[in-house]
């Protein structure tokens, strides 16, 4: 009659065994999943700060997991299903109203290191910031802010911090996800009575003067491009520059054909002006 009863007081927590059962066994089966993915996200990521941020979402995962397999494994064990359904409808309603922009800004961040629209070093154009990627955290894009306190597309030495969730909503621009080089150019307006040849001349040899090192092939060289304006004629030396070098090189290119124009009789820069003839 003891044993009778032990077994029938232990048959009352079979059920309650069986659950955390079946919750331990799909704890286990969904964690090693996420350890999966957690795997290929580290192959993808570079710098440390991304590999902590991989190692910090796969734990918020586990943890979210973790409360839902318990708020289930509860309900099913006091057979009180639809309080489950309410409560969890009302609960994700308020979840999701409150974490809408961080839940948007991880999905986001799962994108730049899944699909790799920019790395850390590439410059790049958000909205109507530019700047270079110097970090991607699991909430915000850090960028080096280039111009911004200053006309012009060099370092401000100013650190923008971009919600990832806006990554969704605005168009990106990288300069560099092809190629390290940009296309860049600079325009010489002369009269009509100038040389065209030597203008030509002298612009073209301004942008091979500072081409980049690295661009030795024929197909990087410079070129030039010649188009009619009603004040003169347009010269368009164009040209393969690195964007962190393009404000520098801009200006060294101006400076050399200005100084070699102005020791060009035949060649004259074109500019507003009246002049009296009598």
């Amino acid at each position: 009659m003891e044993l009778l009863s032990l077994i029938n007081g232990f048959g009352k927590y079979i059920s309650l065994i069986r659950t955390i059962i079946i919750v331990i066994i799909i704890f286990l089966i969904i964690s090693f999943i996420i350890s999966l993915i957690k795997k290929g996200l580290l192959k993808k990521v570079k710098s440390r700060k991304q590999k902590s941020n991989v190692v910090i979402f796969s734990k918020i995962l586990k943890i979210i997991l973790l409360i839902g397999l318990i708020l289930i494994a509860f309900s099913s064990y006091y057979q009180s299903w639809t309080g489950l359904a309410v409560w969890a409808g009302l609960f994700s309603a308020a979840l999701g109203w409150a974490l809408q922009r961080p839940i948007t800004g991880i999905a986001a961040w799962v994108m730049v290191v899944t699909k790799r629209p920019f790395e850390i070093g590439d410059r790049i154009l958000i909205g109507d910031t530019i700047g270079d990627v110097s970090e991607i955290s699991l909430t915000h894009i850090y960028l080096r802010e280039v111009g911004g306190t200053i006309a012009s597309e060099e370092s401000s030495g100013r650190v923008i911090l971009i919600p990832n969730s806006i990554l969704f909503e605005q168009k990106i621009i990288n300069y560099t996800m092809q190629d390290d080089f940009i296309l860049d150019e600079v325009i010489t307006l002369i009269t009509y009575e100038s040389d065209l040849e030597k203008s030509k001349e002298i612009c073209l040899k301004a942008g091979l003067n500072f081409l980049d090192p690295e661009l030795k092939d024929q197909k990087d060289a410079p070129y030039i491009r010649v188009f009619q304006q009603d004040s003169g004629i347009h010269v368009k030396v164009r040209y393969k520059v690195r964007p962190s070098k393009r404000i520098e090189t801009l200006s060294n290119i101006h400076n050399e054909i200005i100084t070699n124009i102005n020791k060009t009789k035949d060649v004259n820069i074109a500019y507003p002006h009246i002049q009296v003839v009598r």
